[in-house]
């Protein structure tokens, strides 16, 4: 289901009368807002619609992708890793993936049905298990990686390069306050809806 159940947005001009209504709204933000779901819809349909001619979802694909970069040892910028090395426990996948373990689990569940992961007990602790993936799946990856990159590009092949790393940072400012806002107690969101001027 799309986050933004609209097929045309608002125009600016219609936001302004809104506001007209709504003091609360403001034009220019519910702008943004609408546009970013937007483009969060469209992006998130074209990669569905990859994922579906290659016979995999996105959960799944996520913890492909997880698994294969935590085979790698990647440099940051600033001398540490990107990625720990070996395989990773149920619990840990699904801390990476900010899912439930029982969410985990049915994917772990479903990959391993294919013959895409297997489970392992830990050499160090037999009460744990470790997930890795098969030669299947990295194969599978190999394959798919390369048009899955080359969609993202296309998506973004209008933005320059400075747009792009503007953007970047841009949306890194929205998500960093978002989280912030989520981490508000209860009490504050309540209090700021009974503010003059609120509905």
């Amino acid at each position: 289901m799309p986050l933004l159940m609209l097929k045309d947005l608002p125009r600016y001009e219609c936001l302004l009368g809104a506001a007209k209504t709504f003091p609360d709204l403001d034009p220019s933000a519910c702008e943004v807002f609408l546009h970013l779901l937007r483009a969060g819809d469209e992006a998130f349909a074209l990669a569905e619609k990859n994922f579906h001619a290659h016979g995999i979802s996105q959960g799944r694909f996520g913890v492909l992708m997880l698994l294969f970069n935590s085979g790698k040892r990647s440099a940051d910028p600033v001398g540490g890793e990107c990625f720990p090395p070996g395989p990773r426990t149920p619990a840990e996948l699904a801390e990476a993936a900010g899912v439930t373990r029982a969410t985990m689990t049915g994917l772990i569940d479903t990959l391993e049905r294919d013959g895409f992961v297997t489970r392992e007990s830990d050499p160090h602790d037999r009460r744990m298990m470790s997930v890795r993936l098969t030669p299947k799946a990295e194969q599978f990856l190999h394959g798919m990686l390369p048009g899955h990159f080359q969609l993202m590009a296309s998506l973004v092949r209008p933005l320059a390069e400075s747009e792009r790393h503007t953007l970047v940072r841009l949306l890194n400012k929205m998500i960093s306050h978002a989280a912030m806002l989520r981490e508000a107690p209860a009490e504050a969101t309540a209090l700021a809806s009974t503010e003059p001027g609120s509905v």
